[in-house]
C-alpha cells in the first residue's frame, strides 16, 4: 500500500511508520518539524518526510491515511482525507488491523511503568526465541527500535507469535475519543494484559477518577475468558477495577511487605541487598515456591514490580522457562529517559527521567537515592503534562520530593490552563521548605546547579518533554566548571 501518516514525528506515529516500512509499504508522513532523533531515523528508513500540513501532500492518493491523536479536525490534510473519502485510521486502529490481527497481543496498561514493563516483556520474549513484535512508547535499549514486526509464523504447540504493545489510556483520534488500549484488547481469544497501576491522570480526557477507572474496567472486560490478566496486588484501585469486570484468569504480583488486602499474590518479590556492582537483587517466589535470586540493572522498588509483571506474563502467558527468564532479565538494559545516566562531568552525575506524575517522581527519586546514598540529590522539575500543570496533585507533589536535598521548580510547561486550576509553584516551594525554589527557566537552573553541585552529587532532570535543552546545557556547564 501507499500509507500516509499525519503527525508522523510523534513517538508512536514514528514507530508505526517503522512497522509499515518493515511490512514493505510505501510510507510518507507530514509534521511541523523533523528534529533529531525522529527525523533522521524516519528518513533513514525511507519515509518521505513532508514539512507542514498541506492538502497537496495527499497527491498521489494514499491507500490509507493514519491520523495522529495530536491532529485536530481543522488540519488541512485531515480535511482533505475526509473530502476525498480516503480510508483512514487512528494510530491504534491501524496497529490493530495491520499488525495485531495475526498475533497474540500482550497489552501493558497502567498509569505508571508501562514503557519499562513493555520493554522488559519484549526483551524476555525476544531472548527466549519467541520472535515477538513490539510497539513501545519509548526508546528501548538493546532491542534496536521502539517497534518491530516480529514473525507472522504460527509455532507448533505455541500458536501465534506474541506482540507486546504499550497500552496507552489517552484518546485515539479526534473522531474516536476513546482510550487507545481498547483497540489492543480482544484481538485474540487468549490475549494477555498487564495492569500495573490505576491512579487518576490525563485530566484533560478524564475529568474525575471515576471516568478514568471506568476506562480500565472496560479494558478488563475486553480480555477474553481464555486470556490472562496480570495485576499489581498492592494497588487497591487496580484490584478494584479488575475484581468485578474480569472474565479472564487473574494473576496477582506484589513485593514482600505489601498490603494486598484479601488477595494472595501468585508472584512475590523480596528485595535483597544490592550486588557489588550496584545492581538490584531480589528473590522471586511463584505460588510459594522459590525461583531463585534475580538481578536487575535498573534500580528501584518500582522496577522490581515492573520485572515481576513482565516475568508473570512471559512465564504464565507465553510459556517462557523461569530459569531462562532469570538469565535474560539480568542483561536487561532499560529504556532511554528512565533513570538514564547522561554523564558525570566533574564527578556530578546527571540523570534524565520522564517522571512527572507525583507517584513517579517519588519512586524515581527514591531509586536514585538508594543507588547513590552519598552526596546531595538535586532535582530540576518541569511540570509539563496536562495533569502536572494542574492543582489536582498539589498535596501529593509536596510529598514527592521528600528524599531530595535541592529542588528547582521550573515554570509550568502549559500556558492554557485556567489560573484557578494551575499547580501553585510558589505554594509548593513553601511547603517543601528551604531546599526548594521556583526558578525562572533553564538558564537559572543551569546557573544554580553549576554553582552549587559538588563532586559526588546527583542531579535528576524530570520532565515528560525536552525541558528546553536543559540536559545538554547542564553537561556543558558542569564540564566547563
Amino acid at each position: 500500500m501507499r500509507v500516509h501518516l499525519i503527525g508522523v514525528s510523534g513517538t508512536g506515529m514514528g514507530a508505526l511508520a517503522t512497522l509499515f516500512v518493515e511490512a514493505g509499504h510505501e510510507v510518507s508522513g507530514s509534521d511541523v518539524a523533523f528534529d533529531p532523533p525522529i527525523g533522521p531515523a524516519l528518513r533513514a528508513m525511507g519515509v518521505r518526510c513532508l514539512a507542514g500540513y498541506l492538502a497537496a501532500h495527499l497527491d498521489p492518493r494514499p491507500d490509507l491515511v493514519v491520523v495522529g491523536n495530536a491532529i485536530r479536525r481543522e488540519n488541512p490534510e485531515a480535511q482533505e482525507a475526509e473530502r476525498l473519502g480516503l480510508p483512514r485510521a487512528s494510530m491504534s486502529g491501524a496497529l490493530r488491523e495491520h499488525f495485531l490481527a495475526r498475533r497474540r497481543p500482550l497489552v501493558v496498561c497502567g498509569t505508571h511503568g508501562k514503557t519499562t514493563t513493555s520493554t522488559m516483556a519484549a526483551w524476555l520474549l525476544s531472548r527466549a526465541g519467541l520472535e515477538p513484535g513490539w510497539f513501545i512508547g519509548g526508546i528501548p535499549r538493546g532491542l534496536g527500535a521502539a517497534a518491530a514486526r516480529g514473525t507472522d509464523l504460527v509455532r507448533p504447540g505455541r500458536g501465534r507469535a506474541p506482540f507486546v504493545v504499550e497500552g496507552d489510556e489517552y484518546d485515539a483520534v479526534y473522531w474516536h475519543k476513546k482510550a487507545k488500549f481498547f483497540d489492543y484488547a480482544g484481538v485474540a481469544a487468549d490475549d494477555v494484559a498487564i495492569v500495573t497501576s490505576v491512579e487518576h491522570d490525563h485530566v484533560d480526557i478524564y475529568p474525575d477518577a471515576a471516568a478514568y477507572e471506568e476506562a480500565f474496567c472496560e479494558l478488563v472486560r475486553r480480555v477474553p475468558e481464555r486470556g490472562l490478566l496480570v495485576v499489581d496486588a498492592h494497588d487497591a484501585r487496580a484490584q478494584a477495577v479488575v475484581a468485578p469486570a474480569a472474565r479472564a484468569r487473574v494473576v496477582f504480583y506484589a513485593l514482600e511487605g505489601d498490603a494486598t488486602g484479601d488477595v494472595t499474590p501468585t508472584w512475590l518479590g523480596a528485595l535483597a541487598a544490592p550486588a557489588e556492582d550496584g545492581a538490584q537483587t531480589f528473590d522471586v517466589f511463584f505460588g510459594g515456591m522459590s525461583l531463585g535470586r534475580f538481578t536487575l540493572r535498573v534500580p528501584g522498588r518500582h522496577n522490581v514490580r515492573n520485572a515481576l509483571a513482565a516475568l508473570a506474563a512471559a512465564v504464565e502467558g507465553f510459556g517462557v522457562d523461569p530459569a531462562e527468564a532469570r538469565r535474560h532479565l539480568a542483561t536487561f538494559e532499560g529504556v532511554k529517559r528512565r533513570q538514564e545516566l547522561l554523564g558525570e562531568p566533574g564527578g556530578v552525575r546527571l540523570y534524565d527521567d520522564f517522571a512527572h506524575h507525583p507517584t513517579a517522581v517519588d519512586e524515581t527519586l527514591r531509586a536514585l537515592r538508594a543507588r547513590h546514598p552519598a552526596g546531595a540529590l538535586w532535582v530540576a522539575f518541569e511540570p509539563r503534562s496536562a495533569t502536572a500543570c494542574r492543582a489536582l496533585h498539589q498535596e501529593a507533589y509536596a510529598r514527592a520530593f521528600d528524599v531530595a536535598d535541592h529542588v528547582l521548580l521550573a515554570p509550568l510547561g502549559r500556558t492554557n490552563v485556567p489560573e484557578a486550576e494551575r499547580l501553585d509553584l510558589a505554594r509548593l516551594a513553601r511547603e517543601l521548605g528551604s531546599k526548594a525554589e521556583v526558578v525562572g527557566g533553564v538558564d537559572a537552573i543551569v546557573a544554580r546547579v553549576a554553582e552549587g553541585a559538588r563532586a559526588g552529587d546527583t542531579v535528576a532532570a524530570l520532565s515528560n518533554g525536552p525541558f528546553g535543552g536543559l540536559h545538554g546545557r547542564l553537561l556543558a556547564a558542569l564540564e566547563r566548571r
